[in-house]
């Protein structure tokens, strides 16, 4: 029986990323709520996260890297599927279709696209990198001019 032994070399970048994990947080009424982490996130694709009042967000992120938060419940329908909806952009504005009834609404506004008179709530996003203990928080999202630095 043969064994093969391979060595392993780890660069700084690897140590690096190793030990860094930028944590997406949701801005709610009850504070900053960590989600998931920015490798969970694939573009076009939407997380439902659980809010600490027992309401659904949807998490995104578009290839560009900018995170959104809406409400997850779709207003026509009363169903927990925007997470579930189909990402695309119209007059540059980043939006989900909702797989029920397809209703667009605007990932950064909560604003539906198909009836003005219809959003959900948008929530502000950021991201924050864990390295070796330190917390840096940078704005993911930010919008309002807010700056969450």
């Amino acid at each position: 029986m043969t064994t093969a032994t391979a060595t392993l070399t780890r660069t700084e970048e690897d140590i690096e990323a190793a030990t860094t994990a930028a944590t997406v947080e949701i801005r709610c009424p009850q504070g900053w709520v960590a989600v998931c982490t920015l490798d969970d996130l694939t573009p076009g694709r939407g997380v439902a996260a659980l809010l600490p009042d027992g309401t659904q967000a949807a998490l995104f992120i578009d290839r560009a890297g900018q995170a959104y938060a809406i409400a997850n419940r779709d207003p026509f329908t009363g169903a927990q599927v925007l997470s579930r909806g189909l990402t695309g952009s119209a007059d540059g504005r980043p939006f989900v279709a909702s797989p029920l009834l397809k209703q667009r609404f605007d990932l950064a506004s909560g604003s539906c696209l198909d009836d003005p008179s219809v959003s959900v709530a948008a929530y502000p996003v950021r991201s924050v990198e864990q390295a070796r203990g330190v917390e840096q928080a940078r704005g993911v999202g930010a919008r309002g001019g807010e700056s969450d630095l």
